[in-house]
C-alpha cells in the first residue's frame, strides 16, 4: 500500500528504552527506571474519589470542543493564584494532553515549509510533529553558558517563522527567567515569528519561582499539562492559553481533530487542582531526589551537567566515556539494571555524547539506581 512521507519520523527513543526495560523485567530482572519522564505517583486520591462520584451520577458524554467551562475558569484562577496574571477564561483551551496542544498550535500558526526553532537539546516530539505537518524544525545549538536554552539572537540568526521554548526544559531541567522570556518574545515580535512557551513542568521548581511567558507578553501560545505536577500522565489532558483573536481558530481545529478532550480526564483535572497539598508532597520527593543526583553523579565521573532548576531530569555529558550514547545506555541496562535515556533522543547531532537521567521515582529507587550506576562506572573504568 502507498504511504506518505509525513509518516517518516524518527522513533521516540525513550519508548524503545522503556520496552527494553520491560523485556528485562519480564525475564525476571529488577530494573530501576530512570529513563521515563513520568511521576512515580498517580493522580491524587481525593480527586479520584470525586471523579468516581461524577461517573456514578451518569454517563460522561462529549464536552464542547474548547473543554469544560468550569475547568477553563479554574485554570484562569490558577494563573491569578500562582503568577498574579489576570486571564480571561475564554483564552484557555483544554486539550488532549500537551501533545494535542502541539498539534493544534502548529496547525494554527504555521504553513507548509515554515521554519520553527528548537533549542537543542529539546523534547524530541516537537521535531517529529513538525516534520509530520510538513514544517521545518530548526535545531539551534545551545550552550552551558546559556544554561542550554535558546537566546534572543537565535530568532533572526536562523530566519525563524516561529520559536518554541520550554521552561523548565526537558531534558535539562533548566529554566528561563522573566528577562530571558521577555527578550525572546521581543525577538519573535521583531521577526514576525510566532512564540510558543511549553510550561508543562511548572510546579516542579526547586529554587527560583517558575515564570510564565504570560507575565511578559500576551502574544504567545502557552502550553501546559496535567501530566507532571498533577501526576496524571495516562489521563491525557492538558491546556493551552492563546491570544483572544486566536480562540475561534483553535476551536474550529479542535472540533474537527479531536471533538473534545476525554470528559472523565477533564473532570479529574478539575478536582486535582484542589489537591495542592498532596501534589506539593510529591515535589518534596523530587527535591530530595535532585539533591541525591547532584551530590552523587560527580563522584562517579558523571559531573558535567547544568544543575536542574526544575522538572525531574539531569542531562549529563558522557563524552569522556563514550561517543555512542545509545550503546552506552544499553550497556548500563544490561550490566547495572538501570534504564536511562540516550541524548540522541533530544539532540540528533551532539546527543551521542549525552544521556538523560530521570529522578521522578521514589527516593528509595533513586538511591538504589545511583548505587548501581556508581558500581557500573567503577567497573567500566577499571576495565578500560
Amino acid at each position: 500500500m502507498r504511504n506518505s512521507r509525513r509518516g517518516d519520523v524518527d522513533p521516540f527513543i525513550v519508548m524503545d528504552v522503556m520496552e527494553a526495560a520491560r523485556a528485562a523485567e519480564a525475564s525476571g530482572r529488577h530494573i530501576i527506571h530512570m529513563e521515563v519522564g513520568q511521576p512515580g505517583t498517580g493522580a491524587p486520591q481525593a480527586a479520584l474519589d470525586r471523579l468516581a462520584k461524577d461517573m456514578a451520577a451518569g454517563p460522561l458524554g462529549y464536552t464542547v470542543g474548547l473543554g469544560l467551562p468550569e475547568l477553563r475558569a479554574r485554570i484562569a484562577q490558577h494563573y491569578r493564584d500562582w503568577y498574579g496574571v489576570e486571564l480571561p477564561a475564554e483564552r484557555v483551551v483544554i486539550t488532549a494532553g500537551a501533545s494535542g496542544a502541539f498539534l493544534l498550535a502548529f496547525s494554527a500558526l504555521f504553513d507548509t515549509g515554515e521554519r520553527v526553532g528548537l533549542g537543542a537539546p529539546c523534547y524530541p516530539s516537537y521535531r517529529q510533529i513538525l516534520k509530520a505537518l510538513d514544517l521545518v524544525p530548526v535545531d539551534m545549538p545551545t550552550t552551558l553558558a546559556a544554561r542550554m536554552q535558546p537566546v534572543a539572537e537565535d530568532v533572526a540568526r536562523h530566519g525563524l517563522d516561529g520559536l518554541i521554548v520550554a521552561s523548565p526544559a526537558n531534558p535539562t531541567g533548566t529554566m528561563l527567567g522573566h528577562d530571558e522570556l521577555r527578550a525572546l518574545a521581543q525577538a519573535c515580535t521583531d521577526a514576525g515569528a510566532a512564540f510558543i512557551s511549553d510550561e508543562i513542568y511548572h510546579g516542579l521548581g526547586y529554587s527560583d519561582r517558575t515564570a510564565t511567558a504570560l507575565e511578559v507578553t500576551d502574544e504567545v501560545y502557552v502550553i501546559n499539562s496535567f501530566s507532571k505536577y498533577f501526576s496524571m500522565t495516562g489521563w491525557r489532558v492538558g491546556w493551552m492559553v492563546v491570544p483572544e483573536d486566536h480562540v475561534r481558530r483553535i476551536e474550529r481545529l479542535a472540533q474537527n481533530m479531536f471533538i473534545c478532550p476525554p470528559h472523565a480526564s477533564q473532570r479529574l483535572a478539575l478536582h486535582a487542582m484542589d489537591c495542592g497539598a498532596d501534589l506539593d508532597r510529591n515535589v518534596d520527593v523530587y527535591r530530595a531526589n535532585r539533591a541525591l543526583m547532584i551530590e552523587a553523579l560527580p563522584g562517579m565521573g558523571l559531573g558535567k551537567f547544568a544543575p536542574p532548576d526544575g522538572a525531574f531530569y539531569v542531562y549529563v555529558d558522557v563524552s569522556e566515556h563514550t561517543d555512542d550514547s545509545v550503546a552506552f545506555c544499553a550497556e548500563v541496562l544490561a550490566q547495572a539494571g538501570v534504564a536511562i535515556t540516550p541524548g540522541l533522543d533530544f539532540d540528533p547531532v551532539e546527543g551521542r555524547k549525552w544521556v538523560r537521567l530521570s529522578y521522578a521515582r521514589s527516593t528509595e529507587d533513586i538511591r538504589e539506581g545511583l548505587a548501581r550506576l556508581a558500581a557500573f562506572m567503577a567497573n567500566r573504568e577499571a576495565g578500560a
